[in-house]
């Protein structure tokens, strides 16, 4: 790899990890090959983290990417837009895919650091870039690999925009012919409860659904001392915030996984007179791809029913965000050996459930599909710095090893036909 890019000053090669103790080699001299173009993929992470671009707006980093693909002698395709990439690598009928998103959050970024973010108030708070610098990777090191005879089939690379933002971007990928000819798709995220080192894998419900509610309320206000010449607008808005969550506990198969949450209650600005307006604003998570589609009417019905006992009018905006994502149990134990080829076994540990959203989850609706929690903690260290808060950064030791794990992953998929 010959990087368009200028590499950083200071020490980055340290950065790099040693093939652990324990795991099987790449083939074709692949970790040794890796391990001399490491400083040049930790810098382009650190580029990246320092030039973040919001949802929708990914032009600089995915042009970025595929200049890199291209100077390997690939033939990386822009999405439509024009902030998305699409490369295949090898050939064959049947394809694996592997995911990567690109977009940064609407934060400050508060680190002290020579790569901190040149944009005020975008950030990398998410490790997406560190999500695309190991895609990048893994492109990288299978094209070598290609060039070598050695790659036993077909790899699709997506680097996919807008994945915080609603409506996301894996749709847009998908249309643009993303998933044709897939078996199998795999990704993974950045994870800082966990060491750089370890990997985190589980089949089934990884990450819940995430949709939102809003409901706006009307009714005729008037002053505090006649509530029974109103329709009492607070009092409504707090049977909705406290009865609906609890009815639809209760109308709700429990193993489903569901959490109603309100974010933004509003109505009146007078201490002593009944707002005619008032909304409230939260989310709804669940686990479980059938409650999900029956959730839009029933959380309706609920809310509907709620406030007529208190004679406002309602109206109620339901808006679908993203699936859960339902890990495929063939391809989680394919990236569960993979990993623990790459690692080591003892680095591969059980994923917790999160009630986060994930648009990962269109994908995995159409194909078998699995993510991965990557860890990305300095380990030893007592600061985890949670994803989505100002400051966050990560261990960079962990872009190699996310490397390992998903070149590992694309040998072993390419080699079985369980899916």
């Amino acid at each position: 790899m010959t990087s368009a890019l200028t590499l950083p000053s200071g020490e980055l090669t340290s950065s790099w990890p040693d093939t652990p103790p324990g795991a099987d080699p790449l083939p074709g001299q692949l970790d040794r090959w890796l391990a001399s173009r490491g400083a040049e993929l930790v810098a382009v992470r650190r580029h990246i983290h320092a030039h973040p671009e919001l949802s929708n707006h990914e032009f600089e980093t995915a042009a970025l990417v595929a200049r890199e693909l291209a100077v390997a002698g690939l033939k990386p395709r822009f999405l439509p837009k024009g902030n998305g990439v699409i490369c295949d690598i090898g050939t064959g009928d049947r394809v694996i895919a592997f995911r990567a998103d690109l977009d940064a959050l609407p934060i400050q970024d508060t680190k002290d650091t020579a790569y901190r973010s040149t944009v005020d108030g975008v950030a990398h708070a998410c490790g997406h870039d560190v999500h695309t610098t190991i895609l990048l990777g893994l492109g990288l090191a299978l094209a070598k690999l290609d060039e070598e005879g050695q790659l036993p089939g077909r790899v699709r690379l997506l680097f996919q925009p807008a994945e915080e933002a609603i409506p996301s971007g894996a749709p847009h990928v998908i249309a643009a012919g993303g998933l044709k000819d897939v078996a199998a798709i795999f990704a993974l995220h950045c994870y800082p409860q966990l060491p750089a080192g370890l990997v985190g894998v589980r089949s089934g419900p990884f990450t819940a659904a995430a949709d939102t509610v809003e409901v706006r309320l009307r009714g005729a206000g008037g002053h505090t001392a006649r509530p029974h010449l109103t329709t009492d607008l607070v009092h409504a808005l707090g049977r909705v915030i406290v009865d609906v969550p609890a009815l639809l506990d209760r109308r709700m198969d429990a193993r489903a996984g569901v959490s109603m949450v309100w974010g933004t209650v509003n109505a009146g600005h007078a201490y002593n007179a009944i707002p005619a307006e008032g909304y409230a604003k939260g989310t709804i998570r669940i686990l479980s791809r059938e409650a999900w589609r029956e959730a839009p009417e029933l959380v309706t019905s609920l809310i509907q029913s709620v406030v007529a006992a208190t004679g406002a009018e309602a109206d109620v905006i339901y808006t679908r965000g993203v699936p859960p994502v339902i890990n495929d149990r063939m391809t989680s134990a394919v990236i569960a050996a993979a990993a623990g080829a790459a690692l080591g076994p003892d680095r591969v540990v059980e994923a917790e459930i999160s009630m986060g959203g994930e648009d990962f989850a269109f994908y995995v609706e159409q194909v078998p599909g699995t993510m991965i929690r990557l860890g990305t903690g300095t380990p030893g260290s007592e600061v985890r710095r949670d994803i989505h808060q100002a400051g966050f950064d990560v261990d960079e030791r962990a872009i190699g090893y996310g490397i390992r794990v998903m070149a590992h992953t694309a040998l072993a998929a390419l080699s079985t036909a369980a899916f």
